[in-house]
């Protein structure tokens, strides 16, 4: 069993070298009962990121690599990766690891053992530990009620930077998925569990600001406005979607 811990970034030479250690750090102390590497996903950036990452890859050839993306989008990114990729579970997370790492265990072990499809971290459900300012999280509760009027799910937290996915969910799930930013996040829960897929939500410790030096890239306005327009059209899409024909032998046996 192997599994890819992914990192996506865009001109993140701030906090890559910081964040890399960390999370190299904790891999090699959890006694994971899985294969494991992390690998970066690089995508427009214009910065120090790919110096950066390189140099781990030279030290650490076994547990670092990379792929570098020309074009900008998080999810173009990861969908290019993951189409190539030999592991069994992707997992993904925010550079800047706004998750406490000692989340990832519950994040990657109900994949691992066969009890899910798809794992999400959630900063809303119960258990959840989340320290931002009470404008962000009226945000992110906003975009939560809103998905929920609009695509008609249970979940508690689409946009959480914190997945994980084996790879047959994924590869029958990927012809589907046609964003490649960051309503990646929502469109992934929301077409598994469309199909059927099971999904673990994991309540996660979040923390806004981990890294003070780094300045933040939502736009509020703006990132609002797309959210709407990206739900209306995944609505629309998904009405013509038989997912029945989503091969079932693809679902795990529970």
């Amino acid at each position: 069993m192997l599994v890819d811990f992914c990192l996506p970034t865009k001109n993140e030479a701030l906090i890559l070298e910081s964040s890399l250690n960390k999370l190299l750090a904790y891999c090699g102390q959890a006694g994971f009962n899985f294969s494991w590497r992390i690998v970066v996903v690089i995508n427009g950036s214009n910065d120090a990121s790919t110096e950066i990452v390189r140099d781990f890859k030279r030290r650490f050839p076994d547990k670092i690599d990379f792929i570098e993306v020309v074009e900008s989008g998080r999810g173009r990114a990861l969908k290019r990766y993951w189409s190539d990729s030999a592991a069994d579970v992707f997992s993904y997370m925010d550079c800047d690891l706004a998750v406490s790492l000692d989340n990832l265990p519950a994040l990657i072990r109900p994949l691992v053992n066969n009890e899910a499809d798809l794992a999400i971290g959630s900063r809303l459900s119960a258990g959840a530990a989340t320290k931002r300012s009470l404008f962000r999280e009226i945000v992110s509760q906003s975009y939560n009620l809103l998905s929920r009027f609009l695509l008609g799910h249970d979940l508690s937290d689409l946009q959480c930077g914190f997945k994980a996915v084996r790879r047959e969910t994924f590869q029958a799930l990927e012809k589907y998925l046609v964003d490649d930013f960051w309503f990646f996040d929502t469109e992934l829960a929301i077409l598994a569990l469309r199909s059927g897929f099971q999904i673990r939500e994991v309540p996660v410790d979040w923390r806004e600001n981990r890294y003070q030096r780094r300045p933040s890239t939502v736009k509020v306005f703006r990132d609002s406005l797309d959210f709407i327009k990206n739900s209306l059209v995944l609505r629309r899409r998904l009405k013509k979607i038989d997912f029945s024909i989503i091969s079932k032998d693809q679902k795990i046996s529970l």
